[in-house]
């Protein structure tokens, strides 16, 4: 038999407190999960040598002697590969500009876009898996364009897509991209979505000092 002494019938005119689970004012708050920084590593790694890799073999492949070969067909007056540079930002930005001023300026400003986007990542929810996702994404496809960028001073592209043509033969090209320009667009709509639809984060309950009891009057 237990020795223990047997608990207390509550008094007279009043209901006995049920027992709860629910954590008292003093009790922690659950410290947040840091993101996964190897997460971040590892696609945008994946991003970036599938990059370099797709131009190391579009110059192999679609360039002999430094004249550029005909394009390669892949689905008929849609889809091709033709060897392209591009000295300028999207649609051709600033490719008029001098190689002194036009280098140096995509340079700093990829830097500032890799800078931007570990500083988001650090302040990442674990819920916020669009934006988990979308930045190690423009991450490596950024750091691909920077690696054409200080090397030759242009960026390869080797994708070209008609999105529009005519009986008369006429087309209309999209401007021709790379592996790492297809990474920052899904990206960036990745990123667009966690902006449309924010991940609303619970509130820190705060912490509240329990009152003192009150002293027995002499």
């Amino acid at each position: 038999m237990s020795d223990a002494p047997p608990a207390a019938d509550p008094a007279p005119g009043t209901t006995p407190e049920a027992p709860t689970d629910k954590p008292t004012a003093s009790t922690p708050p659950v410290a947040a999960q840091e993101p996964s920084y190897l997460f971040l590593t590892l696609i945008s790694l994946f991003v970036l040598v599938a990059d370099l890799g797709s131009k190391w073999w579009a110059v192999k492949a679609l360039e002999k002697d430094g004249f550029r070969l005909p394009a390669k067909e892949l689905i008929k007056g849609r889809l091709a590969l033709v060897l392209a540079r591009n000295p300028g930002g999207a649609w051709g930005m600033f490719h008029d500009q001098p190689e002194k001023v036009r280098k140096p300026f995509f340079v700093v400003v990829s830097v500032i876009a890799v800078i931007v986007i570990v500083g988001m990542y650090r302040k990442l929810d674990r819920k916020q898996l669009a934006l988990k996702w979308g930045l190690p994404l423009v991450l490596g496809g950024a750091l691909g364009n920077l690696v054409d960028r200080v090397r030759y001073g242009q960026v390869i592209d080797f994708i070209d897509v008609v999105y529009w043509h005519n009986k008369a033969g006429l087309e209309r090209h999209w401007p021709t991209f790379n592996v790492a320009d297809i990474a920052i667009c899904i990206g960036v709509g990745l990123m667009a979505i966690d902006f449309l639809f924010p991940h609303k984060r619970p509130a820190v309950p705060r912490k509240v000092t329990p009152a003192e009891p009150a002293k027995p009057s002499a």
